[in-house]
């Protein structure tokens, strides 16, 4: 790890050039310059340059950035070299969906424990993992040795497992649930609302809409004027 504190902006793009590199290094590539690697995330490379600067890397004038030596620094920076045990906290749909995804611990993210508030799902396994009841958050917290944990459960009863999340011992939380909870100083809290992601999708395709239907009335316009001057 750099001993640069690296702006929260540029973090948030490292696992955008780390999946990047990761396609690029699948197909064989060596090396990449910052332009190729712009066009392929679609962040300018102008910031690309700057953001890996921050971890000592300026690659070769005319040559590039080594593709696997910036795999390894990134992933180093970004924590990935470690396994990271993690807790999830509901076994909804949502829930059960996170917890077979295989992706997760292939990026050093393993789900070592789930609680759910249902007792009908307490001692079923997902993914190889025994649900536990929420009266666990504590023990398997420190047993485990967990310090990162996904939430997957209704708004209402958000904040109070933040809280009890929170006392058990747990330093950075990833929210899917459709709430804004609060989290003391010292805590990393990162929010996932699929609702409002698909809501700024269709502000999008209504612009589109919006434009091709402009563009149909503009035709149809022109259209009219052609015929009335012939005629």
């Amino acid at each position: 790890m750099t001993s640069r504190q690296i702006p929260e902006a540029s973090v948030a793009r490292l696992p955008v050039y780390l999946r990047t590199l990761i396609d690029l290094a699948e197909t064989g590539a060596d090396t990449v310059s910052s332009e190729a690697l712009a066009r392929s995330s679609g962040i300018n490379s102008a910031k690309i340059r700057k953001d890996l600067s921050y971890l000592g890397s300026y690659g070769t004038r005319g040559v590039g950035y080594d593709v696997d030596y910036l795999i390894t620094q990134i992933s180093r920076e970004l924590g990935l070299t470690q396994d990271w045990a993690t807790v999830l906290v509901g076994a909804g749909n949502l829930g059960q969906a996170l917890a077979n995804f295989a992706g997760f611990a292939e990026r050093g993210f393993r789900i070592a424990a789930i609680i759910d508030s249902d007792p009908a799902k307490h001692g079923q396994t997902i993914g190889g993992v025994q649900i536990e009841p929420m009266s666990e958050i504590a023990r398997v917290v420190e047993d485990e040795q967990i310090s990162i944990a996904m939430m997957a459960i209704p708004g209402p009863v958000a904040q109070d497992v933040t809280d009890r999340l929170v006392a058990a011992g747990v330093t950075s939380i990833l929210n899917f649930a459709p709430a804004v909870v609060s989290v003391p100083e010292g805590v990393s809290l990162r929010k996932v609302d699929l609702s409002i992601e698909l809501q700024i999708l269709a502000y999008y395709e209504q612009q589109r809409l919006a434009e091709s239907m402009g563009a149909a009335v503009d035709l149809a316009t022109f259209d009219g004027l052609v015929v009335d001057g012939v005629d």
